[in-house]
């Protein structure tokens, strides 16, 4: 028998967190960060606003709660024995979940509240890190196969290898295409091969 206030995986409360944290993301995509409140959460999870008060006290953390939440769905990094093609196809993964009507509302909600003091500017950093915990396989396995320059920063690689493509997105406006990706990863690479990303005093 689950002791008082267990929650048991598949119980009520689990579903009920899975739902209103859905229903955030349902909120984001359809009507953006200004008109999500807790109250339009709570109606289209399907409870009252006062279950969503009393496991998130406000909006920012809810919404930031959420946006962890989608983004544990991990990313299947690429494997490919061959770094060019590494990049290119996470580079083309980035821009397949950019140019999603969820991926691009979420985007916009973090880029535009990054400066909170709470909440969601505080997910950010948690949200990078799981990122490059991911990725930086790929630059490691690039340096043993003698492709990179032994120090090469997985973290400054994978900025400058999505930046551009962000820059697209929340920028510019322009069109997040296959090439475009194509061309973020190859300048990546290129500027990595030319040891651009060894900290001073690592090469």
């Amino acid at each position: 028998m689950n002791q008082a206030g267990e929650i048991r995986p598949g119980g009520r409360t689990a579903r009920t967190r899975a739902a209103v944290l859905a229903a955030v993301i349902e909120e984001l995509t359809d009507h953006g960060w200004d008109q999500l409140s807790v109250e339009t959460v709570a109606q289209r999870a399907g409870v009252h606003k006062t279950t969503v008060y009393r496991r998130w006290r406000d909006k920012n953390t809810l919404v930031a709660e959420a946006l962890k939440a989608a983004a544990e769905n991990r990313i299947q990094m690429p494997d490919t024995g061959d770094v060019a093609e590494d990049l290119r196809e996470l580079a083309r993964i980035v821009r397949v979940l950019l140019t999603s009507r969820e991926g691009a509302a979420t985007t916009r909600a973090l880029a535009g509240h990054s400066h909170d003091t709470d909440g969601v500017g505080q997910v950010l950093p948690v949200l990078w890190a799981a990122r490059m915990a991911q990725a930086e396989p790929i630059v490691t396995r690039a340096v043993a196969r003698g492709e990179l320059p032994a120090g090469t920063s997985p973290d400054d690689l994978m900025k400058h290898l999505t930046a551009p493509l962000f820059h697209r997105l929340l920028v510019t406006a322009e069109p997040l295409t296959q090439a475009s990706a194509d061309q973020a990863a190859a300048a990546a690479l290129a500027a990595a091969r030319a040891g651009v990303f060894v900290p001073p005093g690592d090469g």
